[in-house]
């Protein structure tokens, strides 16, 4: 218990004395886009993800073929890790034309404890499915305030040292803070005003790209 206050004191010296560690708002757009990412605070990021998770789509998603599945997965126990289940909410909001199936909101998260079992009802009810996976992720500095879309399968959990199937034909992920140092306490601590962002670009660009894909 010692060690673990020495330590949460420690992380709050290293925010109030180095916040730039913490959240970055600076970035390079073309660099960015390079490595099929964009940023939160790039008043084009909308745009620019779209195009990343049509070019995504092109090479992987047959709608003729393929049953589409998003999983938005995390918890609403953790604000870092609430980014899933923010994003499939506001989904669910939406009417998308292809029937397109949203699992994980905060209402009823998926997570660690019932991912498997979600997994397991997506193979055995759905034909084919593609499947694009939702998640927060933690990583440098600065990268902090980015979203990745990424060929092939999500690891959930891998930040906090679980051990999760891996889920998606293709996953987005939002980078909302640091890793290295404590992870739960990290994901604890995010600022929710930077996952509701990450979320409403996440979800609004998915939405407004599947709607045109199937047009």
């Amino acid at each position: 218990m010692d060690k673990f206050i020495f330590d949460k004191e420690k992380y709050h010296e290293t925010i109030n004395s180095n916040p730039e560690k913490i959240a970055s708002t600076s970035f390079n757009r073309q660099e960015l886009l390079e490595q099929d990412r964009v940023h939160i605070d790039d008043p084009l990021a909308i745009s620019h993800l779209k195009k990343i998770i049509r070019h995504k789509l092109q090479r992987r998603y047959d709608p003729q073929d393929q049953e589409l599945i998003v999983v938005c997965i995390g918890t609403d126990r953790s604000t870092g890790d609430s980014l899933g289940p923010l994003t499939g909410s506001k989904l669910l909001n939406f009417h998308f034309r292809n029937n397109t199936k949203i699992f994980g909101s905060l209402e009823k998260p998926v997570h660690a404890t019932n991912l498997e079992e979600h997994l397991e009802y997506i193979n055995r009810n759905y034909s084919n499915p593609f499947i694009i996976a939702i998640d927060a992720s933690l990583g440098r500095s600065s990268s902090v305030g980015s979203i990745s879309v990424n060929d092939g399968p999500l690891k959930p959990g891998s930040g906090v040292n679980k051990n999760l199937p891996p889920v998606g034909n293709i996953h987005i992920t939002g980078l909302v803070n640091v890793s290295g140092y404590m992870e739960y306490f990290v994901l604890q601590s995010t600022r929710l005003s930077l996952v509701i962002k990450m979320s409403k670009i996440i979800a609004y660009s998915l939405f407004q790209e599947l709607r045109e894909y199937n047009s």
